[in-house]
């Protein structure tokens, strides 16, 4: 099965796309990551998005169909793969729907995280993590059991990403409804659009995944 998830930065897209890559075998496919690993793989495509980047440019949307195109054809996305946050406009959703037709490839559900604004930058605000091992904390849902000390490796040293601020969550928030409330319509008129809880635990949005794609 292949789908799309789509959602604001911090809503739980990517624990629930791990979960469902170990469940199912269907593999996550971010562009970043895409990107990444093109540039230091050397190839004509991967020096070339290379340059633009250096060049403090956005990857234009062909470079990134293309990259989608080469990576889908790989064996390990023949049991489905889940494209994370992508699309993110109108014309990468087009863009997408023509090379998917061009390969016979069909994507089942285009799955909405739905979030109330207020409570993802609380969510996100309230994030911190052991500059460790990384095991991430929340300052009010799930602090280390002996305070300042990590649960997992006993670190004591924390560290919050500099972006994690109020002013810097509702900038992205905003943003990310601007661009992606037209791609809501275009998947709903095309009756692939489903919708879940974002805010829900998160146990309750694996269980309402599973409902869709087991």
């Amino acid at each position: 099965m292949n789908i799309i998830l789509l959602g604001p930065p911090g809503c739980g897209k990517g624990t629930q796309a791990k979960r469902l890559q170990d469940r199912h075998g269907m593999i996550q496919l971010s562009t970043g990551e895409m990107l990444r690993a093109e540039v230091e793989s050397g190839s004509d495509l991967g020096n070339e998005a290379k340059e633009i980047i250096e060049a403090g440019k956005l990857v234009p949307d062909d470079i990134i169909i293309d990259l989608i195109a080469k990576r889908i054809q790989e064996p390990d996305c023949q049991e489905g793969f889940i494209l994370d946050g992508f699309p993110r406009t109108v014309p990468q959703a087009e863009a997408l729907e023509t090379l998917l037709k061009e390969q016979n490839i069909i994507v089942e559900s285009v799955i909405e995280f739905s979030v109330d604004d207020d409570a993802m930058v609380k969510r996100i605000v309230g994030r911190f993590a052991c500059t460790a091992c990384g095991r991430g904390y929340h300052e009010e849902y799930q602090r280390p059991l002996i305070e300042g000390v990590c649960d997992q490796c006993g670190g004591k040293d924390f560290m919050r990403r500099a972006d994690d601020n109020e002013e810097t969550v509702r900038s992205r928030l905003a943003d990310y409804h601007r661009q992606t409330a037209p791609i809501i319509d275009f998947y709903r008129d095309r009756e692939m659009l489903v919708s879940v809880d974002g805010m829900a635990e998160i146990d309750q949005v694996t269980e309402k995944l599973e409902t869709i794609v087991g």
